[in-house]
Parts: C-alpha cells; sequence; structure tokens
C-alpha cells in the first residue's frame, strides 16, 4: 500500500473526502460505486466497484470464445480496465486501464466498425502502441447504464471486420449486459 501522506478526519455524519489527486489518479467521479473491505489490522480498504469485474471468469470464457470464432483479439472491459482478453497479443492488455478515448465511446453509448482504411481508431489502452488496424467496440448496457465495452480487434489489414463481427460484439454485449442485471 503506498503512503501518500495526506491525512484527513470524519466528520460528524462519518464522511471522509478522498483528496482530489487520489480521486483523478484513479478516475473516481462522483456517483463512482466504491467496495469497502476491512482487515484483521483495522484498515480500512476502498476498492472502486466493477459489476463486470464479478465476472471476470465468464468473461474471459467469452473473450475466448469470441477469439476462437473470429481468429482476431478480443477484449472485454469495465468503464477502468480490460477485464478479459482473449487471442493473438493479449497479454498487453489485460488489467491494463483503458483509454480515455474508449472510456467516452462506452459513456457516450456509441458502437464503433472501423475498417483498415477508417481514421479514427480508438485505443484500447494508454501504452497501445499502434491502433488495432480494424476494430469493433460495443458498449455494455445494463439496467440503463454503460458499464463496459466487448472489442473485437483485427491486427492486420487483411482483417476486415464488417456486419457479423459487429453482430457478434453487439450479442456478446448484450448477453453480457442482461447477466449483469441478474
Amino acid at each position: 500500500m503506498k503512503a501518500t501522506g495526506i491525512v484527513r478526519r470524519i466528520d460528524d455524519l462519518g464522511r471522509v473526502v478522498i483528496p482530489k489527486e487520489i480521486r483523478r489518479t484513479l478516475r473516481i467521479k462522483e456517483g463512482t460505486p466504491l467496495e469497502i473491505f476491512t482487515d484483521r489490522e483495522g484498515e480500512i480498504i476502498l476498492k472502486k466497484y466493477s459489476p463486470i469485474g464479478e465476472l471476470s471468469l465468464f468473461a474471459k470464457e467469452y473473450a475466448e470464445s469470441l477469439s476462437q470464432s473470429t481468429g482476431m483479439l478480443s477484449c472485454i472491459t469495465d468503464h477502468d480496465q480490460v477485464v478479459a482478453a482473449a487471442g493473438p497479443g493479449s497479454g498487453e492488455f489485460i488489467g491494463k486501464m483503458i483509454s480515455s478515448q474508449l472510456e467516452g465511446v462506452i459513456n457516450d453509448r456509441e458502437s464503433k466498425c472501423l475498417s483498415a482504411k477508417d481514421r479514427g481508431k480508438v485505443p484500447v489502452v494508454d501504452e497501445q502502441p499502434a491502433p488495432a488496424a480494424s476494430q469493433v467496440i460495443q458498449p455494455i448496457i445494463a439496467a440503463g447504464d454503460a458499464i463496459g465495452s466487448v472489442i473485437l480487434m483485427g491486427k492486420n489489414d487483411r482483417d476486415i471486420l464488417g456486419a457479423s463481427e459487429k453482430l457478434l460484439a453487439q450479442t456478446a454485449a448484450g448477453f453480457l449486459g442482461r447477466q449483469m442485471e441478474q
């Protein structure tokens, strides 16, 4: 655990303010759900709640299935990070924070299907060396909220994504969204 050197007092309603620097670094905004844990040493741990994180094993299997059926890289994200990835080059995505551009696509509930010729590719993670040659991004909607995304990516110009890949991503996102509502 990192020491920040910041000390806060609990107010008379039991509230503690999380410093702006920490909120910015961890992308915690007003309304962001947090899980609260305690340990045996008396520490209180706050963790950003990820509804898709609860389905991480299931999401991993779904990503593997998508990758096997398409031969492409598939990723499933929540609002903060790549929860599951499968296919060629998946190791550079798993567990990494998503890019602010992808977060914007999720928040805007915007589906994207971009081929190798199209401009405006969306990096999945900030450290992504080069955007995918082609990509399909489908937000996951659960109970009216955009909670993540399903992404299919082609690694070279021969990988052409079209209506069938878009439909696969929509089906996966719809299914995962319904699982979260149950």
